[in-house]
């Protein structure tokens, strides 16, 4: 099965950030086990984009490729992904579309980075602020705007890297994340996991 991504980030009309995007987003596959049989990933810019993109390569796809659809929630999930497009974006799920081809990310990309702090301490260095994440382990339950607030003000004080930037940090920090531990802490960043190693093959 050849299995493509389609991914909201990168910016539009961007070619360094979107280059970065497609690095961090293969950068963190590889490190959950997909070496060898990777899956692309479409940096599409926007949500929209991503979405109309997904759409098109589903019209057109063939019967051994898989085209997949991974978009921030930007809220809370309480129901299967396609549903929760349909309520809050108005999206329909194209035709020929499965349930397991569309994937969220809960409740934005960044709300991963808070499943490994060790990583972003790493990353960030003298200054990072642990103590002004949010306690709440589910980071599934913690709001987007809570998210990125967080995440600048453990990062306001470090040295090196600066108060964090959306464009400037956020795909270096996704390529150095421990998937086991995203995994753990956000079911939907494990339902993904799961779908790619059921169609990427061995």
């Amino acid at each position: 099965m050849k299995v493509r991504i389609y991914v909201e980030g990168g910016g539009d009309h961007n070619e360094a950030l979107q280059t970065r995007c497609r690095k961090g987003f293969a950068d963190f596959f590889r490190k959950a086990g997909f070496t060898g049989r990777m899956p692309p990933v479409v940096a599409c810019g926007s949500r929209n984009n991503a979405y109309d993109s997904f759409c098109t390569a589903v019209a057109n796809a063939g019967p051994n490729q898989f085209p997949l659809l991974l978009v921030d929630s930007e809220a809370p999930v309480s129901e299967q992904p396609w549903k929760h497009l349909k309520n809050r974006d108005k999206w329909d799920r194209p035709a020929n579309a499965a349930d397991d081809q569309a994937h969220l990310m809960v409740q934005c990309m960044e709300s991963w980075f808070l499943a490994d702090r060790e990583h972003l301490a790493r990353f960030f260095g003298q200054g990072f602020n642990e103590n002004s994440l949010p306690g709440n382990e589910n980071i599934e339950e913690i709001p987007k705007k809570t998210v990125f607030s967080s995440l600048k003000m453990a990062t306001r004080e470090t040295k090196t890297k600066g108060e964090y930037g959306k464009g400037q940090h956020s795909f270096a920090i996704l390529g150095g994340l421990d998937p086991a531990k995203v995994r753990a802490a956000s079911k939907h960043a494990a339902d993904l996991l799961e779908t790619l190693n059921k169609k990427c093959g061995s």
